[in-house]
């Protein structure tokens, strides 16, 4: 069996975790077993990993105090280097190369990078750091992975580019599908059984862009009032987010429903997905929205194209008006969800047809 240490995870069930997790609940796990190193106060999915057979190690945050990080990443390395084939290092943007610099350093043979996003979603400071990072991955890195061309462009080099393997943000097609039982279940719970349904699922902050989804559905409860909101997530907007709910007026008709392990079940209930996202990598949960059959309207800037698969999937600049987002929204609104399990699967992103392709490079 060949153990792999992931790097990348925090405390929030977002993209990285998703990916991750998803193709590591299809692994074959007397062939392939997954460990993780964290510095958040905890970890998502931590119970489930363990139960996976998976390990958990801890170290202090870079944030919180820079000498015993430094300190506990290199004992780790001292102490377990030896135990893995592969070390799988997942970034958002690249602000330090200590991870690859130790996996070297204490014979780590397979030294993967993988990029999941296509813009800076941090300080300028990080953007800088990204920059200068990406210029000297050659002398740490042996592979080169994405989640998208966008990625890929905006991540590596042009040296590197060439090198890069996009692997699909797959996932499990037979979660992700409609069920009726379950939107019955949650409009009960919720009390939307009678509402018009619009649903996002990100994280709360700029790059998902539920402030601005805020003014669009504003302008959607003036043409129907019997419209309702449901955002799960949680994040550092979450207080701007409220207050903005209270500035419009809107507390009767958004329901925040924080970060959920039922997810499937909650795009179900939902009639509409709205994705106002500045930026993508790819955006796993738009795979997830057409697995279930949502209609779809994101917004076309500077998410890959790619990720459209369905027919009921509309793009909208955020450069067009609050009354084009709420025309297109309010087109979907007596649309039956669709099944888009096939054009999911030819593109690549059923995840039982593409683990074994993962597993292997790993």
């Amino acid at each position: 069996m060949k153990k792999v240490l992931v790097v990348g995870f925090t405390e929030n069930p977002g993209g990285i975790e998703n990916v991750v997790m998803n193709y590591y609940r299809n692994f074959d796990r007397n062939e392939v077993q997954l460990d993780f190193l964290y510095s958040t106060d905890t970890i998502a999915f931590d119970k489930e990993i363990k139960e996976l057979g998976g390990k958990t190690y801890h170290i202090c945050s870079k944030h919180s105090n820079m000498f015993k990080h430094k300190k506990e990443l290199k004992e780790f390395f001292e102490r377990h280097a030896s135990e893995y084939s592969s070390i799988w290092v997942n970034f958002c943007n690249i602000t330090n190369l200590d991870y690859f610099k130790l996996a070297k350093k204490y014979g780590i043979k397979k030294r993967i990078i993988h990029a999941h996003n296509s813009q800076n979603m941090g300080s300028k400071i990080k953007g800088i750091l990204h920059r200068i990072y990406k210029l000297n991955l050659d002398s740490y890195v042996t592979d080169y992975w994405s989640c998208s061309d966008d990625a890929s462009d905006w991540f590596y080099t042009k040296k590197n580019r060439n090198k890069v393997l996009v692997v699909k943000n797959s996932i499990d097609l037979d979660r992700f599908k409609y069920n009726a039982a379950a939107d019955k279940k949650i409009r009960k719970e919720l009390g939307t059984e009678n509402k018009f349904v619009i649903g996002n699922v990100g994280r709360l902050h700029f790059q998902k862009n539920q402030m601005f989804l805020l003014d669009v559905f504003n302008e959607i409860k003036k043409s129907e009032p019997n419209a309702e909101l449901l955002l799960v997530g949680e994040g550092e907007d979450r207080e701007k987010i409220i207050n903005k709910i209270n500035e419009l007026g809107l507390n009767d008709s958004v329901q925040m429903l924080g970060a959920r392990d039922d997810v499937p079940a909650l795009m179900s209930s939902m009639d509409v997905f709205l994705f106002p996202s500045v930026f993508e990598g790819l955006g796993l949960v738009l795979v997830e929205a057409e697995a279930i059959g949502l209609p779809i309207v994101a917004a076309s800037d500077d998410i890959p194209h790619e990720v459209k698969m369905a027919s009921n999937f509309t793009f909208v600049s955020l450069n067009d008006s609050l009354d084009k987002w709420r025309d297109e929204v309010l087109k979907f609104k007596n649309t039956k969800k669709e099944d888009n399990t096939k054009s999911l699967q030819e593109n690549g992103y059923d995840i039982k047809l593409e683990v074994k392709k993962i597993q292997e490079l790993l």
